[in-house]
């Protein structure tokens, strides 16, 4: 398994109480000595203050347990910030919502900046033609050397990440549990494809959840991964909000995983793209989202039936485009 003392060290951080994602990116750069990490955490803490040697302990502890807990076959390593191949975040993020601890199995450069990605996720239950059309986009991303990012959940996600292996592609599955606990269990083929065709896994965590309610907030974690390791997100169906008083179909339990990741996206300021055809989708409450974020947002981009190849192709261009200014943003830190 691959991972570095900064890792460890970042991990072993975020274990003292009232230590979190914010707090770490404000205090720690990544890299930093266990005596300079112990006199800031002595800085902030309360009550009896840690010393090297507890932190050391610490750190020796959560070392045990992983490589106990994952195998090579499970997981393949961590990053942290400040490690080489550590994901930079795209958008503008607060700094409690950025990642700072990663584990994977497969690619991990599929996430690096420079790499075009776009995430496709919509509804668990997809019916008519909407597999058929989200397929067609999928495939010209991939066509066109796109990484595709989903959460692997059932429906549109498994879709997404079939689709991009079906064409050859790369996919990216952003996990709400550990490596060794892949949800929904039934997808555990379509994971481990994933990895097998140079794709990768990812999840910020290495523990099982303890009740539903912290489930519930991994699932919201997750989405908002999925907007910030993106460069556009694309939303093939969903319902909305209100979808079930709408259309009177109440005691019916609407997925809102998709309408959360958008509003992610909306946060950050990633491009944000929908399907939509006026004529055929406007009385199907599975394009209720889709629909009502075209009304709120009159500049936000919608794929149809007829303007596939034009809009995919705009949308290729843009992602180019944000690629190259990326690279030379980087390129002139060392200047």
């Amino acid at each position: 398994m691959k991972y570095t003392e900064n890792s460890l060290n970042i991990l072993t951080t975020k274990s003292y109480k009232g230590i979190g994602n914010a707090w770490i990116i404000k205090n720690l750069k990544g890299n930093e000595s266990v005596e300079m990490i112990v006199s800031l955490l002595n800085r902030t803490i309360k009550g009896e203050k840690t010393t090297a040697d507890e932190f050391e302990n610490l750190k020796q502890n959560f070392e045990r347990k992983i490589l106990e807990k994952f195998n090579d076959e499970i997981c393949d390593g961590f990053v942290a910030i400040g490690d080489k191949h550590f994901p930079l975040h795209r958008g503008n993020v607060k700094e409690s919502a950025r990642p700072i601890f990663l584990y994977y199995k497969g690619n991990i450069d599929l996430l690096s900046i420079h790499n075009p990605n776009i995430t496709v996720i919509g509804l668990l239950n997809p019916k008519g033609d909407i597999e058929e059309r989200e397929r067609r986009i999928v495939d010209e991303f991939v066509k066109n050397g796109i990484t595709i990012v989903s959460g692997l959940a059932f429906g549109c996600d498994s879709i997404s990440h079939q689709q991009a292996l079906d064409s050859k592609g790369k996919t990216v599955a952003v996990l709400p549990g550990p490596l060794n606990n892949i949800m929904p269990s039934k997808n555990k083929a379509l994971a481990l494809r994933i990895v097998e065709e140079d794709g990768l896994l990812v999840t910020e965590y290495g523990t099982d959840f303890k009740s539903t309610m912290e489930l519930s907030s991994r699932y919201r974690e997750r989405d908002r991964l999925q907007a910030l390791f993106c460069d556009t997100i694309v939303l093939a169906a969903s319902y909305s909000q209100n979808s079930a008083e709408r259309w009177q179909m109440f005691g019916q339990k609407l997925d809102s995983g998709a309408r959360l990741a958008m509003g992610y996206a909306k946060d950050y300021g990633i491009a944000r793209v929908v399907l939509y055809d006026e004529e055929v989708d406007e009385n199907n409450p599975m394009f209720d989202l889709n629909r009502d974020l075209i009304n709120e947002q009159k500049n936000i981009t919608i794929i149809s039936s007829n303007n596939v190849i034009e809009t995919t192709s705009r949308i290729l261009a843009e992602v180019s485009i944000l690629k190259s200014n990326t690279n030379l943003n980087q390129g002139n830190l060392f200047d």
